[in-house]
């Protein structure tokens, strides 16, 4: 069932990532990614949440567990995705060109 689980999550990332490229054929927003990423990640966690309730439900206490530490770990996950900091498109430009203008000795 692991191995299922875990081709069906390939699968899911390998969708999405073809879904991105294809989207984002000139340039590639990376905030777009993250922000696709977080959605994805909240999916999962959601998911594990409700599975780990549904076997506490049944009195499966030790699968219940299992999916509940999975959800933590996928939170926590979500926590360094969101963690990260990507700048905009425009703003990186904007930083190369005041970074060019103050090398500039001669610059007013």
């Amino acid at each position: 069932m692991t191995q299922l689980h875990d081709l069906r999550l390939r699968l899911l990332v390998q969708q999405e990532s073809e879904r991105i490229a294809d989207s984002q054929q000139a340039d590639l927003d990376l905030s777009v990614v993250q922000a696709r990423c977080l959605c994805w990640l909240a999916l999962l966690a959601e998911a594990h949440e409700d599975q780990a309730s549904d076997a506490e439900r049944r009195g499966d206490t030790e699968q219940a567990m299992g999916w509940f530490a999975d959800s933590m770990r996928l939170r926590d996950v979500i926590q360094v995705v969101s963690s990260i900091e990507i700048p905009l498109p425009g703003t990186l430009e904007d930083d190369e060109k005041d970074a060019d203008d103050s090398s500039d000795p001669l610059a007013a």
